[in-house]
């Protein structure tokens, strides 16, 4: 993680207020799609009668996660949302799999997420989810990879959720500039981990030592007979949510991997169901406590991964119908969008921008009449914009933040 420059966040940090006031941003992972065979995308053919009428009460627009053309990881895109400029602040996917569950990074430790994968007889990649195992298979599995010592190292695995896990190396001398050894694609054999610095060629030998081991070892455990590495990171450093925004912040997310995200900027990570009924339900048992929700919805995303487009819709119109439960408790600030794309005719993030929504008593309602990527594209009052806006966007409708200047 790095800083290089003075952003928009140092603005609002000078310019941040506390109030009672409350805001509540709602995350549709991978909502952004495009039109599948009937013409439409999945937000524009799911019957979405409450956030239409939100979206008719708001301020709308398109957002793009990192730049025009540039495809997110899921990290990133996040960072981004809550105003952390992602090409500043740099944190990998394994220090979020491992914060997501609770797994304290040491200072030198260096943490990977796994994907537990299917490959063929040639050693190829087959089904690179390994059809979605279950999480107590991928906790059988994980027990099988713990505990090895390498060249001084030990390893440390551990399930997340379905087909992801994250290893994490303990020892000296341990660096994170290692490449991928996911090819993110199928058909083709995966890739040995290489050392991006000299100082990196001993963690790439334990790595590579590791993934050699985990081969033998899930031999006989089809369809999880294998192991894809990817995001090397260690710990990162985030300013806090409190020290820029003055916000007392909690997250709602049923997977681990958006709660490692938001415990690294300091938010409360409250105990929540698995589905958007619960989510909301804990949204509702918490209001009073905080003044800024982060509500995160998964299964969106997950469906546009497996091409699975009718899913998708439905995932989007559970939403919708728990959109009530967030009406009632009528926050000051409102604001619906995703991360980022994942259509599910491609079956994997793109980058195309996502539909936003932002309802307060002190917007200025534009002619989106229906919350879809045509409406906010065509008709949205705030136009296309980056990410990094969100926040500042929803202090200012929260009453959060003082003049600038004289």
């Amino acid at each position: 993680m790095r800083r290089v420059s003075p952003d928009l966040q140092d603005l609002v940090k000078d310019l941040a207020v506390p109030t009672s006031s409350k805001i509540v941003l709602v995350v549709i992972d991978g909502l952004g799609g495009l039109p599948g065979d009937e013409g439409s995308t999945e937000l524009e053919k799911a019957a979405t009668p409450d956030l239409d009428t939100l979206a008719r009460e708001s301020i709308c627009g398109m957002i793009d996660p990192i730049a025009r053309g540039v495809t997110p990881g899921s990290g990133p895109a996040h960072l981004a949302l809550f105003g952390y400029n992602p090409l500043e602040f740099q944190v990998g996917r394994g220090a979020l799999a491992a914060a997501g569950i609770g797994f304290n990074l040491e200072l030198d430790d260096v943490a990977a997420r796994i994907n537990f994968v299917t490959v063929d007889e040639e050693g190829k990649v087959a089904d690179r989810r390994a059809g979605r195992i279950s999480t107590e298979t991928n906790k059988e599995l994980c027990r099988l990879l713990n505990g090895m010592q390498l060249e001084g190292t030990q390893l440390f695995v551990r399930a997340v959720k379905e087909h992801r896990a994250v290893v994490v190396l303990r020892g000296r001398g341990l660096s994170d500039a290692l490449s991928d050894s996911d090819p993110q694609k199928t058909g083709v054999a995966p890739i040995e981990v290489k050392a991006l610095s000299p100082e990196a060629n001993k963690t790439a030998r334990i790595v590579n030592g590791f993934i050699q081991q985990a081969r033998e070892i899930l031999s006989g455990h089809y369809p999880a007979n294998m192991i894809l590495l990817r995001g090397f990171a260690k710990s990162p450093r985030l300013p806090s949510f409190l020290e820029i925004y003055r916000l007392r912040s909690a997250a709602i997310a049923a997977y681990p991997m958006y709660r490692g995200i938001a415990k690294l900027m300091g938010m409360d990570i409250l105990v929540t169901g698995e589905t958007v009924e619960e989510e909301f339900k804990t949204l509702r048992e918490n209001f009073d406590k905080y003044d800024f929700f982060f509500l995160h919805i998964k299964g969106a995303d997950s469906a546009g991964e497996d091409g699975d487009f009718k899913r998708k819709v439905k995932v989007i119109e559970e939403v919708d119908r728990n959109i009530p439960t967030l009406r009632h408790l009528a926050p000051e600030a409102i604001a619906v969008t995703g991360d980022h794309s994942t259509p599910s005719v491609l079956k994997v993030h793109s980058w195309h921008s996502v539909p936003f929504l932002l309802r307060s008593a002190w917007c200025r309602p534009d002619k989106v009449d229906k919350f879809s990527e045509e409406a906010c594209l065509r008709q949205g009052g705030l136009g296309r914009f980056p990410a990094v806006e969100v926040m500042p966007l929803l202090l200012a409708h929260a009453l959060k933040l003082t003049k600038y200047g004289a």
